[in-house]
């Protein structure tokens, strides 16, 4: 559904992506994991055409996204914080962004709307709203025009357990339909419910891409969090090794 071919990205000195390729795939839910600074928000902004890559392609269903923006229509986005006109009221939000879609959607999806409970509020102004409440409303943005893709980008931080369940389960029912469910997060106990495939990187490098089941069994693991930090200690103790043995080499080069 998603293919990148050796994707570059520097900012300044910084290089965020670092000939990244990878293919994802409909009805799959793939954890985009790294440590701060690996390059995932740059990876994710590539996908939405929000940052353009120094070299390399993106397909999406088989058709460059270069010079197109119609593919956006197909992705349901949800940001780590949203940010919307203070003084528009959830209505108002949802009555602009429906006009906007008009014609580029075949239904609306208001599950998340009812289940969520937020016709109750539709006519507070955004400056009113908590955090979760904020987040809520980015949720139903989200999944509102039935995209095949969703991004999710630590959709449950700030949502009550209810909230967060309910979205969760949102999730899963999407990924059950065939839908191409690419989520971050740090709450590595949300992603071990939702995950069928890791993608983890490291310094805009691809560790690693596999199925969850496959990361288990490689490292005896049951645990999404044990199975990483199993799997991190060693490529660190490699990479020691390897340093070792070179800087052995350039002792004993005469």
């Amino acid at each position: 559904m998603i293919q990148t071919s050796h994707l570059y990205k520097t900012f300044g000195k910084l290089k965020a992506l670092d000939d990244l390729t990878v293919h994802l795939e409909g009805g799959r839910a793939v954890s985009l994991i790294g440590p701060n600074g690996s390059g995932k928000t740059t990876f994710i902004k590539c996908l939405l055409g929000m940052v353009v890559p120094d070299s390399g392609e993106i397909l999406f269903q088989s058709r460059s996204i270069a010079r197109d923006h119609t593919y956006r229509s197909q992705i349901g986005y949800m940001p780590q914080i949203g940010r919307y006109p203070d003084n528009l009221t959830i209505r108002q939000l949802l009555d602009m962004m429906i006009d906007i879609r008009k014609g580029l959607y075949r239904e609306r999806d208001e599950e998340l709307i009812q289940a969520f409970g937020l016709e109750k509020l539709y006519d507070k102004q955004m400056r009113t709203l908590s955090g979760g409440t904020r987040q809520k409303v980015s949720a139903c943005l989200a999944f509102l025009f039935d995209p095949p893709v969703l991004i999710l980008d630590e959709p449950t931080a700030g949502l009550d357990p209810l909230s967060a369940e309910i979205l969760k389960d949102k999730i899963l029912h999407e990924k059950r339909k065939g839908k191409l469910i690419l989520i971050t997060s740090h709450i590595l106990s949300d992603l071990e419910e939702l995950t069928t495939d890791v993608m983890y990187l490291i310094e805009g490098r691809l560790q690693f891409y596999k199925p969850l089941q496959a990361l288990k069994q490689e490292t005896g693991e049951e645990k999404l969090s044990r199975a990483l930090a199993k799997i991190m200690q060693k490529s660190n103790s490699e990479f020691k090794i390897q340093n070792s043995e070179i800087a052995f080499q350039k002792n004993h080069i005469k």
